[in-house]
C-alpha cells in the first residue's frame, strides 16, 4: 500500500455523527468558552489558573509574579489550536476575534530575540535553557508551534506564525553540535512534533534538522540529562520527586534508535515516538521506522489496557513492565492515548499499514471519550478499568484516580488536549494518497476533496456502533479509488457496490475499491456482535476474567444499572449478551447489553467480622453494561470493566 499519506483540509469536512457529533457540536457551543473561562480565571467556583494573566505580566501590561505550573502557556496553545480546528469545522462563533486578541498577547509577551516563556521571563530570567529537565521550555514552544502551524494553515492568518518562526529560529541558534550551542534536548518531547510542522507548514528545512538533531541527541554519551544534574548537585529546582532522576523517564536511558519498548512517562514516550515516525518517513529512515515498530508492538502487545488506556503506574504517569496492568489503580492519562493516536496514525502513513488504526480507534472510541462527559465541562485525567470511589483516597496509593470527572486540574493537560482532538477528529477519519482517498474510520461525515485529476464529495453514514452498517455516498468526476481500512475487531463482512455484493482482496489492512466517474453507493456490513475476550495469562490482574465488547466500544458495569460490590459478580463463560436499546441519557444512541451473571456472597462472615467461615452463596442476577465512554455521565458510583468468570 502507499505510503506517507497526506493529511486531508478540515475546512472541508463536516462531522455528522450522532455519537462524535455530539461531542464536536459541544466544542463550539460549550467547550471553548468553557475552557476560556478557566484560562482567564471567569469561572465561578473554580481555581485561578492565571494563564492569561501571566501573558500580560510577561508583556509588561501588569505587574506581579508569574503563578501557576512552570509549563501553564501550554493550556492556552492548545486552547488556540483548538480554536483554529473548531473555524475549519464552522463551529467556533466568537473565539475567533479571541483568538485574534490572545495572538496579539502572545506576540506583545515575546522578547525580540523570539523567547517565548512567561515562567522564565517573569520569575526566572537568568534560568534560561539551564534546567530541561524540568523547565519544560521546549515542550510549550512545541506546542506553540503546533497551534501556529494549524491557525496559519486555517485562516491564512500569519502573526501566530512569525511569533513561531521566531521562537524556532532561537532554538535553531541555541541547541546544536557547534561550539557554543547547548549539546541537549528537551526533558518533555514535544518541541519535535512541532518543529516538524512548522517545516510542514513553511518549507524551512532547518526545523525538520533541528527535529532530527533533538532525537538523535536524545540518550548519547555523555549523557545531558546528568550533566544538569551534576550542575545542581543533583537537587530538583520545580519537581522533588525528580531527585535521583531515571533516565528511562524522559526515555534518556539511550538512543531513541535503540530502544526497543515503551517506557518512562507515557506521554512523553508517545510525543517522541510520533516525531519519530515523521522523521522516518520525511528521511526515509529504516533504522528509525524499525525502532518505531519495535516500540509500537511491545506497547500494543504488552503494555496498553483493553481501552486503548497506557502508562499504568500512578507515580510518575509512566510504563512499568511488560503485562503489569492493574485495573483499579492504572494510571491511562488521557493525554497518553491521544499520543498513541498520534503515534499510530502517523506508523499508518509511515508503514501502509492499516492496522495501526485498529489501535488509534479503540484509544479514541474508549479512553479519550472517557476523559470528557456529555456537556464538555467535566474532565478525567486518570482512567482505570474498576473504581470503588470509597476507596480512591487522598494521601494514598489511590489519590490520583477520581471517582468523577474534574472541572479543572492544577495539572490541566488534558482537557484542551482533548477539545483539539476532537476538533481535528477528521484528520482520523480520511487521509489522502496519490490516487485514492484513504478511508480509516468509521464516523458519520462528509468530505469534499481531489484526488490526482478527480473531484470527489463523499458521505458516509455510519452505524457502525449498532449494526455494524456503514453506507457510502461518492460522486466523484473521473476514475479514482478508494481506501477503506477493515477493521481489526470485525472477522467477516461484506461489501456491495451499487447493490452488487463485490469480491474484494484484502492487503495490509485495506480493501481497494476501484470507481468510475459519476454517483456510486458503497454498502459496507462489519461483524460488530458482542463478544468476550480474555487477557494474555500474564497479566494476573485478569486472571479468570472476561471483557465485553462491540465493535470497537468496551463495555462495563455501573453500579447505576447493577448495584454496588461489583466485585461480587460472576458471569458464565460464553453467555449470550443481549443487544439492548440505548439509554437515552447517554451519547449518541449507543446500544445498552444485557446478559444473565450472578452475585456470589460470603455468608459465613458476620457483618462485624473480617474474616470466618468458608460459605458462599450464589445468586442469579441480571446484569446491563454500557460503553466505558460513557460512564459516570448518568450518577456517581462504583464501575467495573473486567468481570470474573464462571467455567
Amino acid at each position: 500500500m502507499q505510503k506517507k499519506l497526506k493529511k486531508p483540509d478540515l475546512k472541508r469536512i463536516r462531522i455528522t455523527d450522532e455519537l462524535f457529533g455530539q461531542y464536536a457540536g459541544r466544542i463550539g457551543e460549550k467547550i471553548l468558552d468553557y475552557q476560556w473561562k478557566i484560562l482567564t480565571d471567569d469561572l465561578e467556583g473554580s481555581e485561578p489558573t492565571y494563564c492569561i494573566e501571566n501573558f500580560r505580566i510577561a508583556a509588561g501590561e501588569k505587574k506581579g509574579e508569574r503563578k501557576g505550573v512552570v509549563f501553564q502557556d501550554t493550556d492556552l496553545y492548545k486552547w488556540l489550536e483548538s480554536v483554529a480546528f473548531s473555524i475549519a469545522g464552522g463551529m467556533a462563533g466568537i473565539y475567533e476575534e479571541k483568538a485574534d486578541e490572545v495572538i496579539d498577547l502572545i506576540s506583545r509577551a515575546q522578547e525580540s530575540d523570539g523567547y517565548l516563556n512567561t515562567y522564565f521571563q517573569i520569575n526566572a530570567p537568568e534560568r534560561k535553557w539551564k534546567n530541561l529537565i524540568e523547565g519544560h521550555e521546549l515542550y510549550t514552544s512545541g506546542h506553540m508551534m503546533e497551534a501556529a502551524a494549524a491557525y496559519y494553515v486555517i485562516t491564512g492568518k500569519e502573526k501566530i506564525l512569525e511569533v513561531a518562526r521566531k521562537n524556532a529560529d532561537l532554538i535553531c541558534r541555541v541547541f546544536g553540535k557547534e561550539e557554543g550551542q547547548i549539546h541537549g534536548y528537551p526533558g518533555h518531547e514535544e518541541v519535535e512534533v512541532g518543529l516538524i510542522k512548522l517545516y510542514k507548514v513553511t518549507g524551512e528545512n532547518r526545523y525538520l534538522e533541528q527535529a532530527k538533531y533533538f532525537i538523535d541527541e536524545r540518550g548519547t554519551e555523555p549523557n545531558y540529562i546528568r550533566k544538569e544534574e551534576a550542575e545542581r548537585n543533583g537537587e530538583p529546582e520545580f519537581f522533588p520527586e525528580f531527585k535521583d532522576y531515571d533516565l528511562e523517564y524522559s526515555q534518556a536511558h539511550k538512543p531513541p534508535r535503540e530502544q526497543t519498548e515503551a517506557v518512562g512517562h507515557a506521554v512523553r514516550d508517545m510525543y517522541m515516538c510520533a516525531a519519530m515516525a515523521d522523521l522516518a518517513e520525511e528521511y526515509e529512515d529504516k533504522e528509525l521506522e524499525n525502532a518505531c515498530i519495535k516500540i509500537w508492538d511491545n506497547m500494543t502487545k504488552r503494555r496498553m489496557y483493553i481501552t486503548g488506556g497506557i502508562g499504568s503506574s500512578g507515580f510518575r504517569e509512566r510504563f512499568t513492565t511488560d503485562y503489569d496492568l492493574p485495573n483499579d489503580s492504572g494510571y491511562c492519562e488521557t493525554c497518553a492515548s491521544i499520543g498513541l493516536m498520534m503515534f499510530g496514525q502517523r506508523m499508518a502513513s509511515l508503514t501502509g499499514k492499516a492496522s495501526y488504526y485498529d489501535e488509534v480507534e479503540r484509544a479514541l472510541y474508549n479512553t479519550v471519550l472517557a476523559g470528557i462527559n456529555i456537556e464538555g465541562n467535566r474532565y478525567f485525567y486518570v482512567n482505570p478499568l474498576e473504581v470503588v470511589p470509597q476507596f480512591c483516597t487522598e494521601h494514598t496509593s489511590m489519590q490520583h484516580v477520581k471517582a468523577v470527572r474534574q472541572k479543572w486540574f492544577s495539572v490541566a493537560c488534558c482537557p484542551p488536549n482533548i477539545a483539539r482532538t476532537l476538533a481535528s477528529l477528521g484528520q482520523y477519519i480520511y487521509a489522502l494518497g496519490d490516487d485514492a482517498l484513504y478511508i480509516h474510520q468509521f464516523i458519520s461525515s462528509s468530505i469534499k476533496t481531489e484526488v490526482n485529476e478527480a473531484n470527489i464529495s463523499l458521505e458516509m453514514a455510519s452505524d457502525l456502533l449498532e449494526s455494524g452498517k456503514v453506507s457510502i455516498k461518492a460522486e466523484v468526476s473521473a476514475e479514482t479509488a478508494l481506501m477503506i481500512r477493515v477493521p481489526g475487531f470485525s472477522k467477516s463482512g461484506d461489501i456491495r457496490v451499487d447493490g452488487t455484493e463485490t469480491d474484494v482482496d484484502v492487503a495490509d489492512g485495506y480493501v481497494r475499491l476501484g470507481i468510475s466517474s459519476g454517483s456510486h453507493t458503497i454498502e459496507l456490513k462489519f461483524d460488530t456482535a458482542p463478544k468476550w475476550l480474555a487477557a494474555n495469562n500474564n497479566v494476573r490482574e485478569n486472571a479468570g476474567k472476561m471483557a465485553l465488547m462491540k465493535g470497537p466500544m468496551v463495555y462495563c458495569l455501573e453500579e447505576e444499572d447493577n448495584g454496588d460490590h461489583l466485585s461480587e459478580v460472576y458471569v458464565k463463560q460464553g453467555t449470550e449478551i443481549e443487544v439492548d436499546k440505548p439509554d437515552e441519557r447517554l451519547a449518541g444512541r449507543l446500544p445498552v447489553l444485557k446478559y444473565k451473571g450472578y452475585r456470589v456472597k460470603s455468608a459465613g462472615v458476620g457483618s462485624d467480622e473480617l474474616y470466618g467461615e468458608v460459605k458462599f452463596e450464589k445468586e442469579e442476577t441480571e446484569l446491563k453494561a454500557v460503553p466505558y465512554s460513557q460512564w459516570n455521565n448518568r450518577s456517581d458510583g462504583e464501575m467495573l470493566v473486567w468481570q470474573k468468570a464462571v467455567i
